[in-house]
């Protein structure tokens, strides 16, 4: 059993993230999913975007690391695309990390990671938020860095492809993403 927080998207917490964290409690996890917006939920995309600016990205990383201080070093960090970032800026504050679970976008790497740390990364093929030359490049630093990462695309659909709410949303892919995740939780 895995303890696992989960970043929401530029949308805020929402159905996605619930789902998911509920979806992952079956599975015999413990799962926190922050809510970095205090209840604020955006409409669209727009909305989300002018939310995040809104708030401010030191404060949206500030809450996040709050509601980390609590939780094991060996919590696996993970995020829904801007929740990439928001797990991407936690990581180098949390090297005892037991996994990193990367979807529908990739985030720096620390330099302090430790070398084999298994990453897994869920991805549209294309993405608009995800250009290929960036998913390439970071590739190729974890790989240059030791990490353990698997990268899964998945050709043909929208961005938040795991997202009932959202056009973007297909349930094969969705459902292939999921099972992916529980195997690696399961392994960890």
């Amino acid at each position: 059993m895995a303890t696992v927080i989960l970043f929401h998207s530029v949308h805020g917490l929402r159905s996605l993230e619930r789902d998911s964290a509920e979806r992952l409690r079956a599975a015999g996890h413990d799962v926190f999913t922050p809510d970095l917006y205090e209840g604020k939920v955006a409409r669209s995309i727009d909305q989300g975007f002018a939310l995040k600016e809104a708030i401010g990205w030191p404060t949206l990383c500030e809450r996040a690391e709050k509601a980390t201080a609590a939780l094991p070093a060996s919590a696996v960090l993970g995020g829904f695309s801007m929740g990439v970032g928001i797990t991407a800026d936690l990581w180098p504050m949390r090297p005892l990390t037991a996994g990193v679970l990367l979807l529908h976008s990739v985030g720096g790497i620390p330099d302090n990671v430790r070398s084999g740390l298994p990453v897994q990364v869920h991805l549209a093929d294309p993405d608009r938020f995800g250009p290929a030359d960036e998913v390439a490049a970071w590739q190729a630093a974890a790989a240059r860095l030791g990490i353990s990462a698997e990268i899964f695309k998945y050709p043909g659909i929208g961005h938040l492809y795991t997202d009932t709410t959202l056009p973007d949303y297909d349930a094969e892919a969705a459902e292939r993403t999921w099972n992916r995740i529980i195997d690696f939780l399961g392994a960890l």
